[in-house]
């Protein structure tokens, strides 16, 4: 919507271009939850809020998850194919860390910020299908993407911090300790900043910024105020919030123009 200048420079083309991102978006999510339940399923089985997965709980075989990953797989390759040479590859070079992501809680405290590297590099491609290539804005957006997805990501990680201790699963969550919405707190700032960042480096108006600071930034500092670090059902609620900011970011974007 950034890339396109808000509704009002929204064509027929960028209006196909915005659906199969939204398709693809869901697509390439779940494929990302299949590789993870994959990688995960025994240490899935050893926490209390994953064990009854479909993999963990061998409800579903080995195989049955392969299968339905390739569904998945081939469904978003087509869409990838009818975008741009440019997005085309960046598509295929976030392949290694979708892949690699599920690893990274074993091996360090921060798999949050690959967890981010990977899902925001829908930022560098929906930018790059609507204008054929990669600028600065579209970096600024892809950082604040990560510094969103590490802050809402520990808040999710808060709810099984006990399981992931006793089973060696590392996390951001575990990393902070109480500290967590201190540091939760400066990755929310960070995002809103290289969000407005990009906002002010691609257009001339100042409505779109301050829409972004004054809704965002309080819904922001609301999910701070309300989020009970040792209450799983307050990290799951504050995190699925992060929904409603994402829609804030939206609204802000398509009224570039208006």
């Amino acid at each position: 919507m950034l890339a396109a200048g808000g509704i009002s420079g929204m064509g027929a083309r960028e209006w196909a271009i915005f659906c199969l991102f939204g398709i693809g978006a869901v697509i390439m999510r779940g494929a990302g939850c299949v590789i993870n339940d994959l990688w995960d399923r025994d240490l899935d089985a050893q926490v209390e809020r994953t064990k009854a997965r479909p993999l963990a709980s061998s409800a579903l075989s080995i195989k049955q998850g392969l299968l339905f990953l390739a569904t998945l797989l081939l469904i978003g390759l087509s869409i990838l194919l009818s975008l741009n040479t440019t997005t085309i590859i960046l598509g295929f070079a976030a392949l290694p860390l979708v892949i690699a992501y599920p690893l990274m809680k074993r091996i360090t405290w921060w798999p949050q910020v690959f967890l981010g590297l990977t899902f925001n590099f829908s930022a560098l491609m929906g930018w790059s299908a609507i204008t054929g290539e990669i600028s600065v804005p579209a970096l600024l957006l892809y950082a604040a993407g990560i510094f969103w997805t590490v802050g809402y990501d520990t808040i999710y990680a808060h709810q099984d911090k006990e399981d992931d201790a006793m089973a060696g699963i590392k996390s951001t969550a575990l990393k902070f300790g109480e500290k967590s919405k201190i540091w939760v707190g400066h990755f929310y700032a960070y995002s809103l900043i290289f969000i407005i960042l990009a906002t002010l480096s691609h257009i001339d108006s100042y409505l779109t910024p301050a829409l972004l600071l004054l809704g965002g930034g309080a819904h922001l500092i609301w999910q701070l105020k309300t989020w009970h670090m040792d209450d799983p059902a307050s990290a799951l609620r504050i995190f699925k919030s992060n929904r409603d900011f994402g829609l804030l970011v939206l609204l802000a974007f398509s009224v570039i123009s208006l």
